[in-house]
């Protein structure tokens, strides 16, 4: 695809080269790799195939399971409903959904079985946004594993509402920890607004944005474009495995559910990108907008190393020290050299899909491969490639 504004000062011949040489060498299954500014697209190319040993290759709209790239789209659905007076941030989360008055913290275990406490203060909507609530993922929580093993209750890949009832890890408000608050999110937002949030994403967001391939439920045909998921066998190879997490589940997982492609979500990015307005159809007020790039979370930090409990899922995350949460975005606070600059927003999905938002050198882009587990550490620097070649022609 040509790009549709001035890219004259990029190399994209050596960032095609980028892509291909990674996929050659084996070090990933396939990459698509996009970008945009104010104007229009200024990059986009893609290497490797969509399936295995077959011929089809990927592109910008080869379907990828977006998984926590979900998280922003559910944010702004909740944004929107507090710019239309429908949602208070600040009220206790129960006030949408009663039954989470029942959700206690986990303060132990007497032997194997684990003792729940309530929590010293309310859990707040602005904790679901700000992933300070207590709510964490199993996999990155040891506490919270060894709680659904002693429970027998499955994790949040399992796709059923009985996750639902799992505890805090630690009282809301004390720390940035990671985890299924986006997904009682997504009940918050449906309980406000009278419907399901397949519903809520398509009148407020992915219809207005003419996104029309982004989705909780995959057509038939959307299927057929889907990325297989990939991860190497002992020999090296690149083999098709199955999806862990359900593929007919019982809720639309607000954190992790969507279904998109690298062409339709770049129009999510740039809505963000230029003050929550894209191609002259308003979705979010741009005071609402400089709100989610700012630090939400004060004195919190986000950690340096988010560490795994399930490395078949993800790998070690080492972020590094410096990072801040806005709202529904992850936030550094210094300039990268040569990359983004500070106060950009950006997150990733656990299938090792990347997105940053850099509205101070007005541009957005991600990359896209679909493989376990996350945080792999060479997806990472070919990302860090990618940024730099794209910012050496800015």
């Amino acid at each position: 695809m040509s790009p549709t504004s001035d890219a004259s000062n990029i190399d994209i011949e050596a960032i095609d080269a980028l892509l291909r040489k990674a996929v050659d060498a084996g070090t990933v299954p396939s990459l698509v790799a996009i970008a945009a500014d104010r104007r229009g697209v200024i990059y986009e190319g893609a290497a490797g195939s969509r399936v295995p040993g077959a011929r089809e290759p990927v592109s910008a709209d080869t379907v990828y399971r977006m998984q926590s790239m979900t998280k922003i789209v559910t944010t702004v659905a909740a944004l929107q409903l507090v710019e239309q007076g429908a949602l208070d941030l600040d009220a206790p989360v129960e006030t949408y959904r009663p039954e989470f008055a029942e959700v206690q913290v986990l303060d132990g275990f007497d032997g194997d079985t684990p003792r729940l406490r309530p929590p010293a203060s309310r859990v707040t909507v602005r904790h679901l946004v700000t992933h300070t609530s207590g709510l964490v993922y199993s996999f990155f929580n040891a506490d919270i594993d060894r709680w659904e093993k002693a429970t027998g209750t499955p994790s949040v890949v399992s796709g059923k509402e009985i996750i639902f009832t799992a505890p805090l890890a630690t009282d809301p408000g004390t720390r940035f920890e990671y985890g299924i608050s986006t997904d009682w999110l997504g009940r918050v937002i449906e309980a406000v607004s009278g419907v399901t949030l397949d519903v809520a994403f398509e009148r407020g967001l992915t219809g207005p944005l003419g996104m029309h391939d982004t989705r909780f439920a995959p057509t038939d045909e959307q299927r057929l474009g889907l990325s297989a998921l990939h991860a190497k066998a002992d020999s090296g190879e690149w083999v098709e495995v199955d999806d862990p997490f359900s593929t007919s589940p019982e809720f639309w997982g607000g954190g992790h559910g969507l279904y998109s492609t690298p062409r339709d979500f770049l129009r999510f990015q740039r809505m963000l990108l230029d003050d929550g307005t894209f191609e002259g159809t308003p979705v979010l007020k741009p005071a609402t907008v400089e709100a989610a790039f700012s630090n939400q979370i004060g004195d919190l930090e986000i950690p340096p190393s988010i560490l795994t409990a399930d490395p078949r899922l993800s790998l070690d995350f080492i972020l590094g020290p410096g990072f801040k949460w806005g709202y529904g975005l992850m936030l550094n606070t210094t300039d990268f050299p040569g990359m983004r600059r500070a106060g950009s927003g950006a997150w990733a999905g656990l299938m090792n899909t990347y997105y940053w938002i850099d509205r101070t050198a007005g541009i957005t882009a991600a990359i896209y491969s679909q493989f376990l587990p996350f945080a792999d550490p060479e997806m990472l620097a070919i990302n860090v490639e990618f940024e730099k070649a794209l910012y050496a022609g800015l």
